[in-house]
């Protein structure tokens, strides 16, 4: 049976990918920072398959992944109740209008949507061994300017700028993990411009923007799907280090395909999680 851990499950393409993946006989533990919200979603991928009569259980979390001692805590409680983990869904992210940072110090976009996933990807890498790491990018990361001197936007800040170097901080993430880690199958993809709760996390223009644009983004079910067939599908199985796009092996930007950029932000974010360099290294 296989054993999925989402993150960011509660809302638009998370929850809908944990719905499908237990309809489709996976065990899912849920990641989300609203208690409420994930009980909901479990009910809610129960009644789809999961957690009754024989069928794969579903799991809850709760962690507020902008902070990275969440992060570590949530680490600890799923290394203490699952001995393996078969596919880590990096989901949870989000854009925010004007520069703030979190109580730990870190600018929230990059807090969330890069070193979150950084963090639990490595702190889990052991109960991953052979598994599956699925990271939610987008295409967003053309529009992305990454500086290795200043990573968290102190320079300036401009929202969807920011938000596209946090995307392709995941693709370059994805592209280092599958050469450190070879054991894994580490892939990202880009899930299409979906009706979520995307931007309504913050007043005013991006509010709007969302709310005015929704009648024409893709559904949270089609956005979806390829997390969904990266996690479970045999055709992925051999995938390593890809971005995909419709079920679809793409190429990225130039940007992202940059081995050195790749490498070099390895290196200053394990700097900033906290990690000593032999936890990340190859």
């Amino acid at each position: 049976m296989t054993l999925v851990l989402i993150t960011g499950a509660t809302r638009g393409i998370g929850q809908a990918a944990a719905v499908e993946l237990a309809r489709q006989g996976a065990e899912v533990a849920l990641v989300g920072r609203d208690a409420e919200r994930v009980k909901s979603v479990a009910r809610e991928a129960r009644a789809a398959g999961g957690g009754g009569d024989g069928r794969a259980p579903v799991h809850e979390h709760v962690a507020d992944l902008m902070l990275m001692s969440e992060v570590r805590r949530l680490a600890a409680e799923v290394e203490e109740r699952y001995e393996h983990i078969d596919v880590l869904a990096n989901n949870a992210g989000a854009l925010f209008a004007s520069r703030k940072e979190t109580s730990e110090g870190f600018e929230r976009t990059f807090a969330l949507n890069h070193l979150s996933p950084f963090l639990l990807t490595n702190l889990l890498r052991a109960r991953l061994d052979g598994g599956r790491v699925v990271t939610t990018a987008s295409d967003a990361h053309q529009s992305g300017r990454l500086d290795l001197e200043d990573l968290q936007s102190r320079k300036g800040y401009s929202a969807m700028r920011v938000y596209g170097t946090s995307k392709l901080c995941n693709i370059l993430f994805t592209r280092e993990l599958a050469r450190r880690a070879p054991e894994l199958h580490a892939n990202c993809f880009h899930p299409g411009v979906v009706r979520t709760g995307f931007g309504k996390n913050e007043n005013g223009f991006w509010r709007l923007a969302t709310t005015l644009g929704a009648p024409f983004f893709r559904s949270p079910q089609r956005g979806a799907r390829s997390l969904v067939w990266l996690a479970l599908s045999a055709d992925a199985a051999t995938l390593s280090g890809e971005y995909v796009v419709d079920e679809k092996v793409q190429l990225p930007s130039a940007q992202a395909q940059d081995d050195a950029l790749a490498a070099g932000l390895w290196e200053r974010t394990a700097q900033l999680a906290g990690l000593p360099a032999e936890a990340t290294a190859a």
